[in-house]
């Protein structure tokens, strides 16, 4: 018989490339090709440069231009909204599919290997995920809507993701001249974006996915970071990746949620 941790790896990872993950022992060190995520977040060790100037030469090489013809921050700045939504989509699928995990793993206890192209590598710690599949976990399912008890515990939970390793990425980027507003902003657009993959993976899934999406969006640094029209619930962000500014004059698409998108 399946184990439960293996089958709720398995129910997260159906939902889309950037909701797959590994597991491995809380602790341990990592075995070559996983690397700590930990490292990006720290500016001597080079690696968050790296994953920039690679990002930068990719956006530079689709318009076929030199990489320093991009700017830096943009660079910076998709770097970072992909880096966010891979750590916070395989959590958000958690919650939508049970639970969200009461003690969210820290970017030291995150193991990845890099890759451009897409969703990258990622491991979370097996005792995370054993907990969500043994109840150690937050019920997020009708918290927000309720309004209960269980809707302090939650937004605790959320906050301790925002506050841990999503601030800690905040914190790097911002060290590449990206202003805070934009990269809170990437944050609630990899929330949003999350919800919105699982619902279109598992419509069934869409009020939990959505709910525990809300409780992260409710939360202070996010709730300023966009708007959702009350008339059709669509989500706008209230500033801009900036990625636009990869194409030559920076004259290229916005993204849909983009607060340069015409009303």
């Amino acid at each position: 018989m399946t184990e439960p941790t293996t089958a709720l790896q398995e129910q997260v990872s159906a939902l889309g490339p950037f909701f797959t993950f590994e597991t491995h022992a809380a602790g341990s060190e990592p075995i070559a090709p996983w690397r700590k995520l930990s490292e990006v977040a720290r500016v001597e060790s080079g690696v968050l440069a790296e994953r920039v100037a690679s990002v930068r030469a990719a956006l530079a090489g689709g318009g076929g231009r030199p990489a320093e013809e991009v700017e830096l921050r943009v660079a910076a700045s998709v770097a970072h909204l992909g880096l966010v939504a891979r750590v916070v989509s395989p959590l958000l699928g958690l919650a939508a599919l049970h639970r969200l995990p009461s003690r969210p793993p820290t970017l030291d206890d995150l193991r990845w290997h890099s890759g451009l192209g897409g969703a990258f590598a990622l491991s979370l710690p097996r005792e995370t995920v054993a907990a969500v599949a043994t109840g150690d976990a937050v019920a997020t399912g009708d918290a927000v809507a309720t309004g209960d008890a269980g809707s302090v515990t939650g937004a605790g939970a959320a906050g301790a993701l925002l506050e841990g390793p999503v601030r800690d990425l905040v914190d790097a980027v911002a060290a590449f001249s990206v202003s805070r507003r934009i990269l809170w902003g990437n944050v609630a657009s990899a929330v949003n974006g999350a919800a919105a993959g699982i619902v279109s993976a598992a419509p069934a899934l869409a009020r939990p996915a959505r709910t525990a999406a809300l409780l992260m969006l409710r939360h202070p640094q996010l709730r300023d970071a966009h708007t959702v029209d009350p008339r059709n619930g669509r989500f706008r962000r209230r500033s801009c990746c900036l990625i636009y500014r990869a194409a030559p004059d920076a004259a290229g698409a916005v993204c849909g949620d983009c607060v340069l998108v015409r009303r």
